[in-house]
């Protein structure tokens, strides 16, 4: 008797271990299904192409982008406050000094992507995998058709020389697109050839800086100065604007690529990496690859008027009306590391 009711509890529990067993399984299953359906994107970036893209990624993986937007700042602050917490798999942003503080915060982890690898070339991408570059941007000088000829001007170094007093315009230092252009000159030129460069530009500044890239050349047309600094980017989205005046800004200056007899013309980037704590890193790792497909990098070069990373990716017909040119090849992750003296270089030479 005694020896059947003991046969009989092994049995029950046997029974409760395989249904626990299987309860487990059945969980362990619902988060890995959870983890295939979708991918959590913080990004600084807020082009609509960027929202087909995520869309057609959806359609072709079916897995669902939800999307956080705001600024770099605010979103690194976000990540950094939910911790291991935090829902981010993705964080996109523009300007490689963003992506090397992100490293920084510790806030992106390194990947192995072949394909990311394959294409990306090695001063675009972060020496630990934990970014990568997604399109291009070029910081050129903007000039006054009718009253400056290309012949005049050379390099970022010329801006600094007598002949341009009174000629310059240009956004604030505490712009990160200014402080990466100054982070590769004093990676280029060293950091006393860059006050000096720093101090003679504001010396020739038309007008204290106010005002982003688009405003810049919409003053040159205007009169205000000859000569203004910005990203190709902007160009395009003048070209392209539904205001008429905007059109007129962008159709009244040319485009002029510096350096192109030594190191070439700086490059700037928007760019991506995985968090930290990505709960659907798979998935993160899919959806980088997607963007720097041949089909996702036609859309930012088309839509967005931005250079593509993969060389199979068309270049748009306006971007090609600029012309070939040289790029400044120097690693951007220097960018980021050389920001903070940027921004003191810029406060000694009284750069606003």
């Amino acid at each position: 008797m005694k020896h059947n009711i003991l046969k009989l509890l092994v049995l029950a529990l046997i029974f409760v271990g395989c249904k626990n067993e299987k309860s487990t399984e059945a969980a362990s299953d619902e988060v890995s299904t959870n983890e295939t359906t979708e991918v959590n994107v913080y990004t600084h970036r807020h082009y609509p192409a960027d929202q087909d893209l995520f869309t057609q990624f959806e359609k072709q993986t079916g897995i669902k982008v939800n999307v956080v937007n705001a600024s770099a700042d605010e979103l690194m602050q976000k990540m950094t406050q939910e911790g291991a917490q935090s829902p981010a798999d993705v964080l996109i942003t523009v300007d490689a000094g963003r992506l090397v503080r992100a490293k920084d915060k510790g806030l992106l982890q390194s990947i192995d992507s072949k394909i990311l690898n394959e294409i990306i070339p090695s001063n675009l991408k972060d020496k630990d995998n934990q970014w990568f570059a997604l399109t291009k941007r070029a910081r050129v000088i903007a000039y006054a058709k009718d009253r400056i000829k290309p012949e005049q001007l050379s390099t970022y170094e010329d801006l600094a020389t007598d002949k341009w007093k009174n000629k310059i315009l240009v956004r604030s230092s505490q712009n990160i697109y200014n402080q990466s252009l100054m982070a590769s000159i004093i990676a280029n030129d060293g950091e006393g050839k860059a006050k000096s460069w720093a101090e003679r530009v504001v010396d020739n500044m038309a007008r204290e800086p106010k005002g982003n890239d688009r405003d810049q050349i919409k003053a040159v047309v205007a009169g205000e100065g000859d000569i203004a600094i910005v990203n190709t980017y902007y160009i395009g989205k003048l070209l392209n604007s539904k205001n008429p005046e905007e059109i007129k800004a962008g159709e009244g200056i040319g485009i002029f690529f510096p350096n192109q007899e030594n190191r070439g013309t700086h490059i700037n980037i928007s760019g991506a990496g995985v968090a930290k704590y990505a709960p659907n890193k798979a998935n993160a790792i899919k959806f980088l690859e997607f963007l720097i497909s041949k089909e996702a990098q036609d859309v930012f070069a088309t839509v967005n008027y931005e250079y593509p990373v993969n060389p199979e990716a068309k270049t748009s017909e306006l971007l090609k009306s600029w012309g070939d040119f040289k790029e400044d090849n120097v690693d951007l992750s220097l960018l980021g590391e050389n920001n903070k003296k940027a921004v003191l270089l810029f406060d000694e030479a009284g750069w606003k």
